[in-house]
């Protein structure tokens, strides 16, 4: 990053970072998941909409935040957030799909990109700040959010997120017609409507938020029926789609409903996607040994799947088995030598190892991960680690300055950028990044 342009554009281009400090997927604080495999199924049940809306599916991403309450909102030009109730309350891959196209027509239609224009226009980091109260503010927790840019949860909601009645309408038809074009049912649109329908008679603390950000009101229904009516007989079976919504949702289910619940439900089902379920949930339990049990049928049935080893190697690696889980981890990465999240677990778990050649490891594929998802802060802190580790102070203030920026925590980034800048060669490339944030927090700390 050369100069802080290119960082604002990339903090800006690519918000969804902004919210919170990772987690990982077990973790029970309001967070933005991420997870490979349920990315990768996301991406798969977005790229026939992307393409029927005429965008560019490789810019385009679906995120997941965990909140049980049930909303889906346009974050960027290209990020699409999806609250993991809503996610798991719907029933079918049309579904979400249905919610998706929606959100795409929103991107669309530029109905976004006027209210950003401001927040983008001066590339700064008060703005890259306010992207990340809104966002923060999305999930419905305010004190997250307090004093940060913009307030309170219900105003940035209402100025960024909230959708006028025409902006909801326009939505509805564009996103019924890409539906209709990549072969899925618009009456799936229907269906999720109709979940919503009647909260607008109930009193706003009890709405789910999406009510409040896109309203519905007996019009609009009335229309996408009409939509639906007539794109009917144009949807085509789609295993695949569905396959890959079982996948994301099972997943998602397992790591964040009740153990007891997903062993409940997935007793009987005889499929990966079931093995997988009762692997995380007597992980969670925990229980290793009928965890390690389900992982192995998972393995012998899938074990060319390289999520399956990325989950072998998460649940190795939470169970303090440091050296199978980076061996796991190592086969996820032959697989899926490109996928930074995957190489960010073998990262982590190769720096559990903790020995000299093992941090050299970690180091290299940390790095890779960075050059392909600089805005992870989780990796980003196991990036200092090993930096650390292998003798390169400087660098690790750079990626612990990195880390809190993204975090919109201008105040300590600045700190670890100054000292980055003590450290490094006058000039380096780890220099010039420390520079852009020290910049940048200075120019936060000046509004």
């Amino acid at each position: 990053m050369a100069a802080m342009t290119g960082l604002a554009r990339g903090l800006a281009g690519l918000a969804l970072a902004l919210i919170v400090l990772l987690a990982p997927m077990a973790a029970r604080a309001q967070s933005l998941i991420r997870d490979a495999e349920i990315e990768y199924a996301l991406k798969r049940l977005t790229q026939p909409l992307a393409v029927a809306a005429g965008l560019s599916p490789q810019r385009l991403r679906v995120m997941v935040l965990q909140d049980s309450s049930l909303n889906a909102f346009v974050l960027d030009g290209q990020t699409i957030m999806v609250h993991s109730g809503l996610l798991l309350r719907l029933e079918s891959a049309g579904e979400l799909q249905a919610v998706i196209a929606h959100e795409l027509a929103h991107i669309a239609n530029g109905h976004i990109t006027r209210r950003l224009a401001n927040i983008r226009g001066a590339g700064s980091a008060a703005g890259m700040g306010l992207l990340m109260s809104l966002a923060v503010a999305a999930t419905g927790n305010a004190d997250a959010a307090a004093g940060l840019a913009m307030g309170s949860s219900s105003t940035a909601q209402r100025l960024l997120f909230a959708h006028t009645r025409a902006e909801e309408s326009s939505a509805d038809q564009a996103g019924a017609r890409y539906m209709a074009r990549a072969g899925i049912s618009p009456q799936a649109m229907v269906d999720v409507l109709e979940m919503f329908r009647g909260q607008e008679a109930l009193s706003e603390t009890r709405q789910d938020p999406y009510v409040r950000t896109h309203p519905l009101h007996a019009d609009r229904l009335r229309s996408v029926r009409g939509y639906a009516s007539a794109y009917k007989g144009t949807a085509q079976p789609d295993a695949e789609a569905d396959y890959w919504f079982a996948r994301a949702r099972g997943k998602l289910g397992a790591f964040l409903q009740s153990p007891r619940y997903t062993l409940r439900r997935a007793e009987k089902d005889k499929t990966a996607i079931g093995m997988m379920r009762r692997a995380v949930a007597w992980h969670r339990t925990p229980d290793a040994k009928r965890a390690m049990a389900e992982l192995a049928r998972l393995e012998a049935a899938q074990g060319g799947d390289p999520f399956v080893q990325e989950l072998k190697g998460q649940i190795l690696l939470e169970s303090r088995q440091f050296g199978p889980a980076a061996q796991a981890y190592a086969r996820a990465v032959r697989m899926a030598p490109n996928e930074p999240l995957i190489l960010a677990g073998y990262g982590r778990a190769l720096l559990a190892l903790d020995r000299p050649g093992e941090n050299r490891q970690a180091l290299d594929a940390l790095e890779k991960a960075r050059a392909r998802d600089p805005f992870d802060p989780r990796m980003l802190r196991d990036l200092a680690v090993a930096y650390a580790r292998t003798g390169n102070n400087g660098m690790a203030s750079v990626a612990t300055a990195e880390r809190y920026a993204i975090m919109g925590r201008m105040d300590t980034a600045g700190v670890h950028a100054r000292r980055a800048e003590g450290l490094l060669p006058r000039g380096s490339p780890g220099w010039l990044r420390a520079d852009d944030i020290l910049a940048a927090a200075e120019r936060s700390a000046r509004k």
